[in-house]
């Protein structure tokens, strides 16, 4: 878990309005943000992420996912608004908003991704490893994913 071995026993979050209910368990005490063109879209700033070894959602009828690329899709809920989650398709894996839960003091910022397309008129204060859109593509191709609609960006 990049350096961090004490996973959160579990969290439960919400959308604004209640609607939808998000509990996770073995929580990634690590929030990474992505600066991308799409999050920064999405929802008006980064995107601040968590994962979980797994989790259940209550209210899923209430929940619109956005296929927003080839391999990538963003929930929200369709009452309130409330941005939920980005599921990365390929590997079905969730990353659910940070501001959904009340974590405390019990998270840390750990790595900020696509800095390369950040504006500049926000920064963070702490001191974060961080990859440009060309080191996040290389590094999930190396894992063995593909992504042809970056092929002219990298």
């Amino acid at each position: 878990m990049d350096g961090i071995d004490t996973a959160i026993p579990s969290a439960v979050g919400r959308c604004l309005c209640g609607a939808v209910r998000i509990e996770l368990a073995e929580v990634r005490p690590e929030v990474e943000v992505c600066h991308c063109t799409m999050c920064l879209q999405w929802g008006g700033g980064p995107f601040m992420g968590v994962s979980a070894g797994s989790f259940d959602i209550t209210g899923q009828d209430r929940i619109t996912a956005h296929r927003s690329s080839e391999w990538a899709e963003r929930a929200f809920c369709q009452a309130c608004g409330s941005n939920l989650y980005y599921r990365f398709i390929p590997a079905d894996h969730y990353s659910f908003c940070a501001g959904l839960f009340d974590f405390g003091d019990t998270v840390t910022m750990t790595k900020q991704i696509f800095v390369d397309e950040k504006p500049p008129f926000y920064d963070f204060a702490q001191d974060t490893p961080m990859q440009t859109a060309t080191e996040v593509i290389a590094e999930a191709a190396s894992a063995g994913y593909s992504f042809p609609e970056q092929a002219d960006k990298t």
